[in-house]
């Protein structure tokens, strides 16, 4: 389809990302997983590369001008350049996307409902990183007893004077530890559910506000996962996130679903793109250990197994571009969100479960085809974050039930 080809901008910024990836993401990476980080100095070049590419949604922000009206004529691209970037940079190492520098997943709910005040306060702070320190924000919504369940929250929050009072604890949060600010998610009663949600922006220093353990994870090691506690937290009032009105309804709620909307399909891409990886990698090793023109029954169940990976991923991919380009266009996309991320964590899951297989014994050694066993532990997360690939098919099952009703 036309609206999925890419703008001569997009396709300069996936060649550049490209050629970043593989002459120097690659070459770190795996020091990168066995350090559990990813160097200060080399985020820093990198933002100061990409300035050309980057969103203007911070720069809108950062003088306190309200959001612009789009012009229909001029429909946005940015999440679907979002997406073309974040694929390359996961091709390379999945780590470096999730940790790169700027208000991170808590963007979206801070641009979907925040006041303008609050949008210029917490999106403009990250405008001046290329000379002054290196700021993260976070998105704090998963609890050791609610993760794909998100009505079942338990932090709570209650009104005391001119603040609110948290107490709750977070798990599994990306970049929770050095955020500047984090999105909250939390409870006025467990009991209303959904219409009981309310998000704060909690930044960090706050009384009350701490970082339990960092995780030591299975994937993405070089990438920081946070503990949040939050014990009788004073958020100032006008921390709440879009002010006291927004919560006449399930805004709370729905601040946090309009965000999986946006980070699903960003999600589903990143996992694309380690998928990709390892289906060339598996591709250049039969090139250069088979020749699939011999009538060999094993070789023919290669070439097979080749072609499932490339149609999945592909079928993957098309998804992605399908569900951004309904968001940029200010369409509905839950669904196709959804779609996109269960499709494209299944999809790649199984291209690096058989790209292992294609190589034989030697896809299991860590030191031989090292970056093959590090993407197989990388993209198991893929289809658990963002909402697990169950939740994922009961949200589109959902939806094609609802849309029934209307026949």
């Amino acid at each position: 389809m036309i609206e999925f080809a890419l703008s001569k901008k997009q396709q300069e910024l996936k060649d550049a990302l490209h050629s970043l990836g593989r002459h120097v993401i690659r070459p770190m990476s795996l020091d990168m997983d066995r350090n559990k980080d990813v160097p200060e100095s080399f985020l820093r070049n990198f933002m100061m590369m990409s300035r050309g590419f980057r969103s203007d949604d911070i720069a809108e922000f950062q003088e306190g001008a309200p959001r612009k009206e789009r012009d229909p004529s001029k429909p946005s691209e940015s999440n679907r350049t979002a997406v073309i970037a974040a694929e390359e940079l996961a091709w390379a190492d999945a780590a470096i996307p999730l940790s790169m520098p700027g208000p991170g997943l808590g963007a979206p709910p801070v641009r979907a409902t925040g006041t303008p005040e609050q949008k210029k306060r917490f999106l403009g702070m990250f405008r001046d990183m290329d000379t002054g320190p290196l700021k993260w924000g976070a998105y704090g919504l998963t609890e050791p007893g609610a993760g794909s369940d998100v009505a079942g929250i338990r932090t709570s929050c209650r009104k005391d004077g001119a603040h609110w009072v948290l107490n709750g604890r977070k798990c599994y949060i990306t970049n929770g530890g050095r955020a500047v600010w984090t999105v909250i998610f939390a409870t006025v009663d467990p009991s209303l559910g959904r219409a009981g949600h309310r998000a704060f922006v909690v930044e960090k220093g706050t009384p009350g506000f701490e970082v339990g353990k960092i995780e030591d994870k299975m994937g993405l090691r070089a990438n920081e996962t946070a503990e949040l506690v939050l014990e009788d937290c004073r958020v100032p009032e006008e921390n709440l996130l879009g002010g006291e009105e927004a919560y006449r309804s399930k805004e709370g709620f729905m601040t946090a679903m309009k965000t999986f909307d946006n980070t699903r399909p960003l999600v589903a891409s990143m996992a694309v793109g380690i998928g990709r990886a390892a289906y060339e990698y598996a591709r250049d090793f039969v090139k250069q250990n088979y020749v699939l023109a011999r009538p060999i029954p094993r070789y023919a169940a290669i070439a097979e197994k080749l072609a499932r990976i490339g149609r999945r991923l592909e079928a993957a991919r098309l998804l992605v571009h399908r569900a951004t380009y309904l968001a940029d266009m200010n369409i509905p996309n839950a669904k196709e969100a959804s779609m996109s991320k269960a499709a494209a964590g299944q999809a790649a899951t199984l291209a690096c479960i058989d790209a292992i297989e294609i190589c034989g014994a030697h896809g299991t050694l860590s030191n031989e085809h090292a970056l093959l066993e590090k993407w197989f532990r990388d993209i198991k997360v893929y289809d658990i974050f963002e909402g697990t690939g169950n939740i994922q098919r009961v949200v589109i099952s959902k939806r094609i039930v609802s849309n029934l009703k209307s026949f």
